[in-house]
């Protein structure tokens, strides 16, 4: 059985999970897959339904990590999506996730386990995992106001210290 340390878990709903090796059971069962051309399609849709709302000045925008946080922020703001529009917000957590892949280096990968399959962002080949899709749905749906930058900052901050920790564990267990 693998074993793991969790370090964080961000919100009650669990929509970012970060794991160590170390001693947290975690499930035989979990696989961790790259994307398949499916997987990339249900994103490249999810991506479209954010576009669509995007004018052409503002698709040149979407191409940088604050155009994207700033559209975001736009349709929170004109309350776009209800809370009963879980897959149109879910939309908005793949952006999101598009974010941490531009701006910090992550990559999409899918988890499988007991409960599903998932698209999540991992950073590099490390344990270090996060599930964008549910972080403003999940914020939404209990009601919250979400201010997208600052969930952003928070989370990347949270994930930028995990990784300097990892590299820091990597560098001082070299023989």
């Amino acid at each position: 059985m693998r074993l793991f340390t969790v370090l964080v878990f961000i919100s009650v709903f669990v929509p970012v999970q970060i794991f160590s090796e170390q001693s947290f059971c975690m499930s035989d069962d979990q696989i961790i897959s790259e994307l398949t051309d499916e997987d990339e399609n249900r994103l490249e849709e999810q991506r479209k339904i954010i576009k669509q709302y995007l004018d052409e000045n503002s698709l040149e925008k979407f191409k940088t990590p604050a155009g994207k946080l700033g559209t975001l922020r736009a349709l929170l703001k004109a309350k776009v999506f209800s809370a009963e529009q879980i897959y149109e917000l879910q939309s908005m957590g793949a952006v999101l996730g598009d974010v941490f892949v531009q701006d910090i280096g992550f990559h999409w990968v899918m988890v499988e386990d007991e409960h599903g399959r998932d698209p999540a962002i991992r950073f590099e080949d490390t344990s270090i995992i996060a599930f964008p899709l549910t972080m403003i749905s999940k914020r939404i749906e209990r009601g919250e106001e979400v201010d997208v930058f600052d969930l952003y900052n928070g989370i990347a901050e949270m994930l930028l210290d995990l990784i300097k920790n990892e590299k820091s564990d990597i560098i001082n267990k070299k023989p």
